[in-house]
């Protein structure tokens, strides 16, 4: 488990190099004593492993930016690729508060070694109103698109960037969508239309993350009941951690039928494969008996069970700090 005795940790992602393990991972101090603040409070943080279970904290990878800059507020989540020239790009999730709600673009840093990071200018994409909900176009006082994705196309055809991000159309409520944006170079992005449509069920989905386990593509993606469209809701169930079948790395993408992974006493589900090629998940403790937990999961073995994925082990769940 990884835990930090001031901080809460949340949002994470992971990347392997050779046979280390690095972390990254949001985290604010536990000082501010409401856990609701620390959104606005978020740092990337960075640690390693070998194991997936014992890790090492470095030194943090980003803080957020100066005042006018579109990460001035906070630093949110991302993923980490390596370029074709060995360079590694930090894809993340900046944010800033403006009188009418909070706006998320998406900014890039690079590291030859993935310890020391520089951001690049940015942002680099934001919300295209083409397609996508921006500020002021609903009672959510965020514009989303945030959480990239990002990994290369398997067939050598540049790079893919899934967003959490809300359709500009559909009921209010419903409007979670897989945000997409393309490039060939890591460096020039163009904005595309959304690959799945409003009116899944979901009010947004949220940290996506596109796998291959075991010979099948499924899309995982999280979301609490709070966050659910009116009729899902009325049908009872908690969020969590979900995962929905992808016919290809680009869809389509089964969304409406995504099946839990984990009820809420855990979100932000990652998979991932261990030193033995086995696939587990991680995620990060959420809803205790005391409320928010804020500290990461150990590795829980993941299988697949009559076509649907499942998380074994699940007195990890509520494994005490």
């Amino acid at each position: 488990m990884f835990r930090l005795p001031d901080s809460w940790v949340w949002d994470f992602w992971t990347v392997q190099d050779g046979p280390t393990h690095h972390l990254f991972f949001l985290y604010a101090s536990r000082a501010l004593h409401d856990p609701d603040r620390r959104h606005l409070r978020a740092s990337i943080g960075h640690a390693v492993s070998t194991d997936l279970r014992t890790w090492q904290r470095v030194a943090d990878a980003l803080v957020h930016g100066e005042a006018g800059e579109f990460d001035a507020t906070a630093t949110w989540t991302g993923s980490v690729v390596r370029g074709p020239d060995g360079t590694w790009h930090l894809f993340y999730t900046g944010t800033t508060v403006h009188t009418d709600g909070l706006l998320q673009q998406i900014g890039v840093a690079t590291s030859t070694d993935l310890l020391r990071w520089d951001k690049q200018p940015g942002p680099l994409l934001r919300a295209d109103p083409r397609w996508y909900e921006t500020l002021g176009q609903s009672f959510w006082r965020d514009e989303h698109f945030r959480d990239p994705w990002v990994f290369a196309d398997p067939h050598g055809d540049g790079w893919h960037m899934f967003v959490t991000a809300r359709a500009r159309h559909g009921a209010v409520d419903d409007r979670g969508v897989v945000g997409y944006a393309r490039s060939t170079d890591l460096a020039t992005w163009d904005v595309l239309p959304p690959l799945t449509a409003p009116g899944t069920g979901f009010g947004q989905l949220e940290v996506l993350q596109l796998v291959r386990v075991d010979g099948r593509w499924v899309l995982i993606f999280n979301c609490l009941a709070t966050e659910f469209a009116a009729a899902r809701a009325e049908a009872g169930g908690p969020g969590g951690v979900w995962a929905a079948r992808a016919d290809s790395p680009v869809g389509p993408f089964d969304i409406a039928h995504a099946t839990r992974l984990t009820d809420e006493r855990l979100y932000v589900g990652k998979l991932m494969q261990d030193r033995t090629g086995a696939w587990v998940m991680l995620a990060f403790r959420n809803d205790g008996p005391d409320g928010f937990v804020g500290s990461l999961t150990d590795p829980m073995p993941v299988r697949w069970d009559a076509g649907r994925l499942v998380v074994e082990a699940a007195g990890a769940l509520i494994q005490p700090d």
